[in-house]
């Protein structure tokens, strides 16, 4: 008997720690569990996938790959593996994750998710981030986005989205980063209130009209609007966009002088090519800014000294006039300017040597212009073939 009372005891207590350990997986909240499962049924793993192996619902879900939780609810749901070159996930977004009342994080992997947004996204009240990019999402982005007072990250880029940017993107206060570039979306960006709003991706897109000088908060650090069909002038806008350090307006239609202030912001890319800028581009100080691409526009002028301690120059394809100065030049044969496209202006002349020593890391493009010249610098194959522009396409401009 005794020797049975000893063996009893160990065997209670296993049974206590089992039963321990099945009610502490039995705590998820019944609602968060029924969503879960929902959303594993609409979902399945791309072949190479193997997300969903620890997907057991007879386990405790708070242990499932890419599920988070804390007191009895799912406060974290990163949907696929993350691992770089994983194939993703395939299927629909269930609208039963809008149950998931107390998530504070959304996150879809690459994959090959397709249909569009749960219109009950909104009911996540908690939602802090929310990134669904590079998959095959559709259809329209939901307004009622805007009920989510504390979003902070919207990440929908590499989709399939259409329509319009919803005026309630826009009021969200604490937003940060706004992300839906390579899109189809159409009509125009609407204001944005947040004064935490730091990062605005849109390129890529349909987007069109004009932005009005307060449209943007100057909180802005990264602006890319590049390949839309925005028009109308910027120089107020951009004046107040004190902090960015990445700027890219290109292939739009934006008009009107580019304001002499930033070239004075702490930006390390500037892209404004392929638009209808115009009037003179006279910068107050020596511009730091590596990168400098004002192509294809119609700006005109002297070219500015102001310019020559830019690294990568492109002043190509404007209506820039006179000699280029000789600091431009010494910096070139200095190796310090390692782009210099010139091609397709009215310049005048620019004091070089034919028998100079381009150095092998730099870029110099004199073609199409009022002049012969002076050397033999291998252009971009878009410069054509013309070495000098017209004589009466030069007599007309100076005229």
């Amino acid at each position: 008997m005794a020797e049975q009372r000893l063996l009893v005891f160990p065997l209670l207590a296993l049974a206590l720690t089992v039963l321990h350990d099945f009610c502490s997986s039995a705590i998820l909240d019944p609602t968060d569990f029924l969503a879960l499962q929902s959303v594993r049924r609409s979902l399945q793993d791309l072949a190479g996938s193997n997300f969903f192996a620890s997907w057991d619902f007879t386990a405790d879900p708070c242990n499932f790959a890419g599920v988070y939780c804390e007191a009895e609810k799912v406060i974290a749901l990163n949907l696929g593996d993350p691992r770089a070159g994983s194939p993703g996930l395939t299927g629909r977004i269930d609208p039963a994750i809008g149950q998931l009342s107390s998530l504070a994080e959304l996150t879809v992997i690459p994959g090959r998710i397709f249909g569009p947004l749960p219109q009950t996204l909104y009911q996540m009240k908690s939602l802090r981030f929310l990134a669904i990019s590079r998959n095959y999402i559709s259809g329209q982005i939901p307004a009622n986005l805007g009920l989510l007072r504390g979003l902070r990250t919207l990440d929908l880029s590499y989709n399939q989205l259409t329509g319009p940017i919803p005026l309630s993107i826009g009021t969200l206060p604490e937003l940060s980063n706004l992300i839906l570039s390579h899109n189809r979306l159409s009509g125009s960006i609407p204001p944005f209130i947040s004064s935490s709003l730091t990062r605005l991706e849109l390129k890529h897109n349909s987007l069109n009209g004009s932005l009005e000088p307060t449209a943007l908060p100057s909180s802005l650090q990264y602006l890319s609007l590049s390949w839309n069909q925005l028009d109308g002038p910027v120089e107020q806008l951009l004046s107040r966009l004190d902090r960015l350090n990445y700027l890219d307006l290109s292939k739009n239609r934006f008009t009107g002088p580019i304001p002499c202030q930033i070239f004075n912001f702490p930006i390390t890319n500037l892209q404004l090519q392929r638009n209808l800028f115009s009037g003179s581009v006279q910068p107050a100080d020596q511009v730091t800014i590596p990168a400098v691409d004002l192509s294809y526009n119609r700006l005109s002028g002297p070219v500015s000294t102001m310019l020559a301690t830019v690294q990568k120059l492109y002043l190509n394809n404007n209506r820039f006039s006179g000699e280029v100065p000789a600091i431009f030049v010494e910096r070139l044969l200095a190796a310090s300017i390692q782009t210099l496209y010139l091609q397709h202006n009215f310049l005048t002349g620019i004091q070089i040597s034919p028998a100079a020593d381009i150095p092998l890391s730099s870029s110099l493009c004199l073609q199409y212009n009022c002049m012969v010249p002076p050397v033999q610098a291998p252009c971009p194959l878009k410069a054509g073939e013309q070495k000098t522009r017209p004589t009466l396409q030069c007599n007309e401009w100076s005229g």
